[in-house]
């Protein structure tokens, strides 16, 4: 079940992005808000203030519904379409507006950096569901993008002296936390904390 939830939070952090753009020069003073209704998600719909049909809400930072909504039902995950999930993310990860000069009208991602790396992003996944026996899974998930000094070998990644960060992550983000309770696997409580810490503000 672990490495199964580890692979849908890999889905789910390119899920998220999908919507965003590279950062570029930012025009001072100056922000497109959600609010304006300028701003649009990556099928081209205007982003509007809570939530939207498939369960996101962008200026809130956080998604709620079923698995599958997160993919707008697309077909290949139906074999997941019971799965609850939830997620919230901070600014960096994926702002609610728009404030770089690049005319595409699309919510800025990991702002005054060329990437994830050293921004500070994080997103945190919460799933479950019900096993074939009838009993409840959960799953929690904390990813964090990865220091801008940090080290990343055979895998993992490593603070700039040598404190595991935790597992790699859609390349630039790493596992700091994963939590899972499973009655059908015997798996309960903390399956990893990361050894530098489990929190986001010092990271």
């Amino acid at each position: 079940m672990r490495k199964f939830l580890a692979a849908l939070s890999a889905a789910l952090s390119l899920t998220i992005v999908s919507v965003a753009t590279p950062a570029s020069a930012a025009k001072p003073g100056s922000a497109t808000t959600i609010q304006s209704g300028e701003l649009l998600n990556s099928a081209g719909e205007v982003i509007t203030v809570g939530f939207d049909a498939w369960g996101y809400n962008y200026q809130g930072h956080m998604f709620n519904g079923k698995y599958c909504d997160a993919y707008r039902d697309a077909s290949w995950c139906q074999p997941y379409k019971d799965i609850n999930l939830s997620m919230k993310w901070n600014d960096a990860w994926l702002a609610n507006t728009d404030v770089t000069d690049d005319s595409d009208v699309l919510l800025d991602r990991h702002l005054g950096f060329a990437t994830y790396i050293g921004s500070g992003a994080w997103v945190t996944n919460h799933m479950s569901g019900v096993n074939d026996d009838g009993t409840v899974w959960t799953s929690f998930v904390k990813i964090v993008a990865a220091p801008a000094d940090a080290n990343l070998n055979a895998g993992v990644w490593y603070t700039a002296g040598g404190v595991e960060l935790g597992s790699e992550i859609w390349g630039e983000f790493f596992i700091a936390q994963e939590v899972t309770n499973d009655p059908s696997t015997g798996e309960h409580g903390a399956q990893y904390i990361s050894p530098f810490g489990p929190g986001f503000g010092h990271i």
